[in-house]
């Protein structure tokens, strides 16, 4: 036999998560007026400065395996 209605057990738990989704938009939306965009110049230089970075520890570790590399096949050049 099909049920007629729906339960009042999943109407609650509809009402309930459309609340809990409503609640944590707020809340995203809250929070997110209180974080401090940076301007236009600010937002160059941040990135100028983690690009540079990048840069510097890609060349470090580049002449770190270059190096590791080269002792590798030196050795095993010597076992063979």
């Amino acid at each position: 036999m099909a049920k007629e209605s729906v339960s009042p057990s999943n109407t609650e738990n509809a009402k309930n998560w459309l609340t809990s989704v409503r609640a944590y938009f707020i809340g995203t939306y809250n929070e997110l007026k209180k974080v401090h965009w940076p301007n236009r110049v600010q937002l160059i230089a941040y990135t100028g400065v983690v690009l540079l970075s990048v840069t510097i520890i890609a060349i470090i570790l580049w002449i770190f395996d270059s190096g590791l590399s080269f002792m590798l096949n030196w050795l095993t050049g010597l076992v063979t």
